[in-house]
């Protein structure tokens, strides 16, 4: 009996995540279930229910309950630096070493896979900047940041961190790359823009190529074997030769000896073999259950098979709808124009692929008048120091009544065609001389591999126990550590709170002092309430020195009888006037013509504002 409900409740399970799948494109299945099933569960205790079928229809009621789900299974666990005796390795030994092995024109490519919040990729960021300096690392180095979690992307691509997260770097290295902003510290804006965060599912999405250094840490060991293979099947092709894979402490490849080598094992650092031609990577295949639901089940899966049809596709393309509103862009167009998922419902124009590398508006303006798809071939555009070419087709849609709905464009590169038979022999003798090479190493390995495997086995046996072990306390204690950091979230929000009142008035202050026109606030009785840096410059006068003083009684260069039928018709009318030029001498006795502006103030107890600043006419005139 007791075997029987475990396996009614494990067929439930399976039930649950495909749904979750099917209606949300998150894919679960491929996760340990020993740690999907204690967060579900958590979160079924949250919300009272003890089943997984109960909770299957909360979710299909409530929309929000997806949210909070999410949260609970996508522990984003991370930190600035996290295990600083890795990052210093890193940035001591590897670093330097991958740097001096690039040539000083080529890119440096950059992979954080299950970035979180973003302090990883900004942690790799500082690192290159301060190996190459900021300049050489603005011009160089492009790192994308990818997570399943979009609510975790928001808060990475903001920038923003609370005083707390940045404990773990040095002063030296907050008071460079960071900037107060309120009661959060910014990241370096123009460093930031070198960080592209997109949405990647590391089990389904295809990776992105040519890697120099791939970090994914403490990912790998929420999934089961079979998805972690697949996972490092994509690493591998991610990768350029000898380049370098950072994993977390809990996580070993101890069964991929062949592609990848030990750099160093302490801190988890492989570096891709570079014997290694490289399998050709293959998109895991998509799993669909035979439909046993109504029909509204078969629509949604024909729904979500077209969108990843779309988003797979092979060349980058985006859609505009007929209010010119971008309403589609697949993961070739977020990779290679930095385009997001948050970009979807924006203006087209205020975009930048809509002017570079061409300018499209007008294209799409003419395809849809002339009611025919335009090609633009050979299409120049700059990749860092490279240079891309690209074919681009206008192809406007229309309805079923004929009427214009939408406007599709694609981008097909074509840089490799134009240069490709000039490559052609040159390609093919090094891959004869690399081939004959490799098979010179595989009977060398194959050699070596037979007297090691017997003591590998006995190994990894006792090594796959270890850690399995570790893993599970791992993710325990990443557990306790996210419930921890809730707690302390709740804490220096409460604090904030009573901060943010202490900043609205230094903000308004800030404002004022920033104004570079001089601005003068007086109240019903015309005294002096507030005077600004602008009034100080112009007029000798300092803020300490009027205020609470009636403004007609001050002795400065502006002759202020001037100015009293009009300060006393808008306090009066409340009707905004000006400007009344006024002859005045500036405060280094230098004859002005003084533009006045009067206007009435509604704040406390009322009063007027005058706004006054030289006139740009020269008073001669």
């Amino acid at each position: 009996m007791g075997a029987s409900q475990h396996a009614d409740t494990d067929e439930a399970l399976e039930a649950l995540l495909v749904f979750i799948r099917e209606a949300r494109g998150f894919d679960f299945t491929g996760y340990k279930r020993s740690t999907l099933s204690r967060r579900i569960n958590k979160r079924m205790t949250d919300v009272g229910i003890s089943s997984y079928a109960d909770y299957q229809d909360l979710l299909e009621t409530s929309a929000e309950e997806f949210g909070a789900l999410f949260n609970t299974i996508l522990i984003n666990v991370t930190s600035f630096f996290r295990d600083p005796d890795a990052w210093t390795l890193l940035q001591r030994e590897i670093i330097p070493e991958l740097i001096a092995d690039i040539a000083p024109e080529q890119e440096i490519r950059v992979w954080s896979a299950g970035c979180s919040s973003g302090e990883e990729p900004y942690s790799l960021a500082i690192m290159f900047a301060e190996a190459l300096g900021l300049d050489e690392c603005l011009r160089r180095v492009k790192i994308y940041a990818t997570d399943v979690d979009e609510e975790a992307l928001r808060e990475a691509r903001s920038g923003l961190y609370p005083v707390k997260a940045l404990e773990p770097i040095s002063l030296e290295l907050r008071q460079k790359y960071f900037e107060q902003n309120g009661a959060q510290f910014s990241f370096h804006t123009e460093l930031r823009r070198r960080v592209i965060f997109g949405r990647h599912d590391v089990t389904r999405d295809a990776p992105i190529s040519r890697l120099d250094l791939l970090v994914c840490r403490n990912t790998l060991m929420y999934f089961n074997v079979e998805a972690q293979t697949q996972i490092l099947d994509r690493f591998h092709f991610a990768l350029r030769k000898e380049a370098l894979l950072f994993l977390g402490k809990a996580e070993m490849l101890l069964n991929d000896a062949e592609r990848f080598e030990v750099t160093d094992m302490r801190q988890r650092i492989f570096r891709r073999s570079a014997g290694q031609a490289g399998t050709p990577y293959q998109a895991a295949p998509l799993k669909i259950r035979a439909s046993t639901g109504p029909e509204g089940s078969s629509v949604a899966r024909s729904r979500l098979l077209r969108d990843l049809a779309l988003d797979t596709g092979p060349t980058p393309s985006i859609t505009v709808d007929a209010e010119g509103s971008l309403v589609m862009v697949n993961n070739q167009a977020r990779i290679q124009f930095g385009l997001a998922t948050a970009d979807l419902g924006r203006p087209f124009q205020d975009l930048e692929i809509s002017y570079r590398p061409l300018e499209l508006r007008s294209l799409i303006d003419q395809a849809i008048a002339e009611r025919r798809t335009l090609r633009v071939n050979r299409v120049e555009r700059r990749v860092g120091e490279e240079v891309q070419y690209v074919d681009i087709l206008i192809q406007p849609l229309a309805g079923l009544n004929g009427v214009h709905v939408a406007t599709t464009i694609s981008f097909s590169d074509v840089t490799v065609v134009t240069r490709l038979k000039a490559e052609v022999k040159r390609v093919r003798e090094d891959l004869e001389t690399a081939y004959e090479e490799l098979q010179s190493t595989n009977e060398e390995l194959e050699t070596t591999n037979e007297e090691l495997q017997s003591s590998i086995e006995e190994l990894e046996t006792t090594n796959e126990e270890l850690q399995s072990t570790n893993e599970e306390l791992e993710t325990t204690n990443e557990e306790l550590q996210s419930g921890n950091e809730e707690l302390e979230t709740m804490n220096d929000e409460m604090r904030i709170r009573s901060e943010e009142l202490d900043e609205a008035t230094a903000f308004l202050e800030a404002v004022l002092t920033s104004i570079a026109a001089g601005v003068v606030v007086l109240d019903s009785d015309l005294k002096v309430r507030s005077w600004n840096r602008g009034a100080v410059d112009m007029w000798g006068l300092r803020a300490d020195e009027v205020i609470d003083q009636s403004f007609f009684g001050l002795d400065f260069g502006l002759p202020t009888e001037v100015l009293l039928p009009v300060v006393s018709e808008c306090l009066s009318s409340r009707q905004r006037s000006g400007p009344i030029g006024v002859e005045s001498m500036s405060r280094i006795g230098r004859p002005i013509t003084c533009d006045v502006f009067c206007s009435p103030f509604d704040g406390h107890h009322g009063g007027v504002v005058l706004m006054m600043e030289e006139s740009r006419t020269d008073p001669q005139d």
